[in-house]
Parts: C-alpha cells; structure tokens; sequence
C-alpha cells in the first residue's frame, strides 16, 4: 500500500522534450514529470507517483489531505508511536 501527500509545484521545465517540475512535498523538494497533467500550474498542488504527477488537486483538497495526516499522526501520538506532523508548504 502506498500514501500520498499533496506536493506544491514550484517549478515547470523541459527535460529531453518532457513537461517536468519541481515539488514540495513537506519540505522536501523532488522533481516529476508532468505529462498526465498539462493543465497544472505553478502553486497547485498534485499527488505524484513513481515520479508521475497523477492528479491536480486544488488547495481545499490538498489542506484536507494534510488535516487528516495530522489526525493520523496524533492517534499515533495518542498510542505511544512518536510521528512528527508534517510541514505544510506555503
């Protein structure tokens, strides 16, 4: 089973003929490509996987994607598994 977290496009480019961006994911930059998602922008957020973009979300989405993160990990916390809650991009 795999989790996803929102990232927040920060960056588009070509990369050998391939729509490509860098995405902040909690603090942690990576790059994906873009292909499935020519419609996303800069600011948007997106769910990636195997380094493909699959989906645009808008910030509603992306901010409850986060709040039940945040929910998860304090039951965690709750239970005595020690998880830090995620940063948040801007």
């Amino acid at each position: 089973m795999c989790l996803a977290i929102p990232g927040k496009l920060l960056e588009v480019f070509d990369e050998n003929g391939l729509k490509m961006g860098n995405i902040d994911f909690a603090g942690s930059v990576s790059k994906a490509c873009l292909e499935y998602v020519p419609e996303i922008e800069i600011g948007q957020y997106t769910i990636v996987h195997a380094g493909f973009a699959l989906s645009v979300l808008n910030e509603e989405e992306a901010k409850n994607s986060f709040d039940a993160w945040d929910d998860l990990i304090d039951r965690a916390n709750a239970e005595g598994i020690e998880m830090e809650k995620l940063e948040r991009p801007d």
